[in-house]
């Protein structure tokens, strides 16, 4: 009897710090749809998220066989004002890929960004709200995750970006909050260097506004990049839109030595399918988006 209370009281304390050391993973893969036509599953998949909730603000199909729906709601952008940089979370990126004769749903983690971003709140609201949306088979991304302290701090190794290396992510500068919202729409209608507008979430009582961009052009187009990256049997095309951020007078993207690896943890520095591969792709990104902020300035 008293080797049973023992072992239970054990399995109690054991169980907790189980649970605190559970690794967190940038994607979900949602329940897998009934349809096989791709376009009605966009549609079911949009009528569940607006039942749970959230504004679609934005969609597109980054290449063929795959469209990305983002979307926010009152909870992400209410978190976002109370974060520095709130904006890079104040949306969240949803999957429907074909892949041969499936289809598969998959959505961005919202514990796992709300830390990668260093966000006030950990989102588990939303969590919980894209869950009853979509459904959960499992999260991944990584196979044995991180902990909200690694993500927090993140950076992919030694000497390379983190969420807070400013100077790296910047983009351009502008007089005011107004004149730099106005240069990035302007630059992204006009499709300077290849990247448009995807979405705009505005973050209530600051000036600060994200915005979701297609790259079609170059070794930093969002098919280029996807075609090395994305090679395991279930896809993360919930990695896609890139973001820029307008905070202040100043417009941010995250550098992508950062933007990527928070999303591909496990990516191998050398070899095929590896960092490696895509070597020029992180200034390829910052030129480009830095062509369309500063391209849009110009025709003020």
């Amino acid at each position: 009897m008293r080797i049973s209370v023992l072992l239970a009281g054990l399995a109690l304390c054991v169980a907790p710090s189980l649970a605190r050391a559970e690794g967190l993973r940038p994607f979900v893969l949602g329940t897998e749809p009934q349809q096989t036509d791709q376009e009605q599953v966009v549609a079911a998949t949009r009528t569940a998220l607006q039942s749970q909730g959230f504004e679609v603000v934005g969609s597109y199909n980054p290449y063929p066989q795959a469209t990305v729906i983002v979307v926010t709601n009152d909870a992400l952008k209410a978190n976002a004002a109370k974060s520095d940089f709130g904006g890079y979370g104040a949306a969240q990126r949803v999957a429907v890929t074909k892949v041969k004769d499936k289809i598969q749903v998959s959505y961005t983690n919202p514990t796992y960004m709300a830390a990668a971003y260093r966000m006030k709140g950990n989102l588990a609201d939303v969590k919980a709200r894209l869950e009853a949306a979509l459904g959960k088979q499992r999260e991944y991304g990584s196979a044995k995750g991180l902990t909200e302290k690694d993500l927090r701090k993140y950076n992919y190794t030694f000497g390379m970006e983190k969420f807070d290396s400013l100077g790296k992510h910047e983009l351009a500068e502008f007089k005011t909050y107004q004149e730099a919202v106005n240069a990035v729409e302007a630059g992204l209608k006009a499709g300077t260097a290849g990247v448009t507008k995807v979405y705009r979430v505005d973050i209530p009582g600051k000036d600060e506004a994200v915005f979701g961009v297609a790259i079609a052009k170059g070794k930093g187009a969002d098919k280029y990049v996807m075609d090395y990256i994305d090679f395991a049997d279930i896809k993360s095309t919930a990695h896609l839109p890139y973001e820029i951020l307008v905070s202040g007078n100043k417009v941010y993207h995250l550098f992508a030595r950062f933007r990527i690896a928070i999303n591909f943890p496990d990516l191998s520095m050398m070899g095929s399918n590896s960092f490696m591969s895509i070597m020029s792709a992180p200034n390829a990104i910052k030129e480009s988006l830095t062509a369309a902020v500063k391209g849009g300035g110009e025709k003020q």
